[in-house]
């Protein structure tokens, strides 16, 4: 599967191969975009990094990728990541402290003011967090 981009002054989308390497790409692409808007990406970078790796790890169908699409829009940035695995929905649990993973949704959820899962038709499922933007959440050259 090719790497596939668009973006506009307002949108950014990627499709990725559904591997670690994909995930690695996501959060890259992501930064990427979100410093040439002039806006944070400490925050989104994270929240892109967990749910691209959920999507890798839980949402995986051979031979299908998943897509990443960042949206602005009234000083709040949307994230969505959207896999091939419509019947996996992820739940926020209490992660056990001894287990060497879990922890991804309890990351987005500290750092999002928003997020959840909607389900789009089917196969696909796109879990979303809103982050929301200081003053002016507008790309620079807007």
């Amino acid at each position: 599967m090719t790497t596939q981009i668009w973006c506009s002054a307002h949108q950014f989308g990627v499709r990725l191969p559904a591997t670690p390497r994909g995930a690695r790409q996501a959060r890259q692409l992501v930064v990427e975009r979100l410093q040439g808007w002039g806006l944070p990406t400490e925050d989104p970078g994270l929240i892109v990094a967990e749910l691209a790796a959920n999507a890798v790890t839980h949402g995986r169908v051979p031979g299908r990728g998943f897509m990443v699409v960042l949206s602005l829009e009234g000083g709040t940035l949307r994230i969505a990541v959207a896999d091939a695995c419509r019947d996996r929905v992820p739940v926020l649990r209490e992660a056990d402290v001894s287990a060497e993973g879990g922890r991804g949704l309890a990351v987005v959820e500290a750092l999002a003011d928003r997020w959840g899962v909607e389900q789009e038709p089917p196969p696909r499922k796109a879990v979303w967090a809103e982050v929301d933007l200081p003053t002016g959440g507008t790309p620079a050259g807007s």
